[in-house]
């Protein structure tokens, strides 16, 4: 019968539950690893743990510090910006009214010389008519006087005679023109 209860003992064993000797050494194996673990490998987990910490906080703390610093120099940038645009309407509007200035300038100089042309053409054609007008008298005098002698038949070559004469002649002529004016 012996026989038979430890077949039916081995029967009646489940195979999921161990047998409690084995149990008891393997807890007290479990406990031996974890303690070591514990005491050797978890303070060096936990430093590796920390130093990581403190690396992505200092990570988080430079990205911080970088991005308030990137949000002064965009600030900055766009007050340059401005200020660089504010510059380039005052040289543009400073530029115009030069532009206006300096074709008000030209347009006054283009007057005056225009004045100083007018001016030096009725000059010019002030001189040509009296230069035409001596140069036509003597022509009509020198006509006349032969004309007259001729008449006469006798010479008038007195020359303060025939200046007299072509004097007279030409002021009655001009007298005349101005009264049919």
């Amino acid at each position: 019968m012996t026989h038979s209860w430890v077949q039916f003992a081995a029967e009646k064993e489940n195979p999921l539950v161990p047998p409690w000797p084995e149990l008891v050494i393997g807890l007290i194996a479990f406990v031996i690893v974890f303690g070591f673990l514990a005491k050797k490998l978890l303070p060096n987990i936990n430093k590796v743990l920390e130093e990581r910490r403190e690396a992505i906080e200092g990570g988080i703390e430079k990205a911080e510090a970088a991005q308030t610093e990137a949000q002064s120099v965009l600030e900055q940038y766009k007050a340059q910006l401005a200020e660089a645009r504010h510059e380039a309407a005052r040289l543009r509007q400073e530029a115009q009214e030069q532009g206006a200035a300096l074709i008000a300038e030209m347009r006054a100089e283009g007057q005056r010389q225009r004045e100083e042309i007018v001016t030096a053409g009725h000059a010019q054609i002030e001189a040509d008519r009296k230069s035409a007008a001596q140069t036509l008298r003597q022509d009509v005098g020198k006509l006349a006087t032969e004309l007259a002698g001729k008449l006469v038949g006798e010479s008038l070559e007195d020359h303060a005679r025939q200046s007299r004469v072509i004097d007279r002649f030409l002021d009655e002529l001009e007298e005349k023109a101005e009264a049919t004016r």
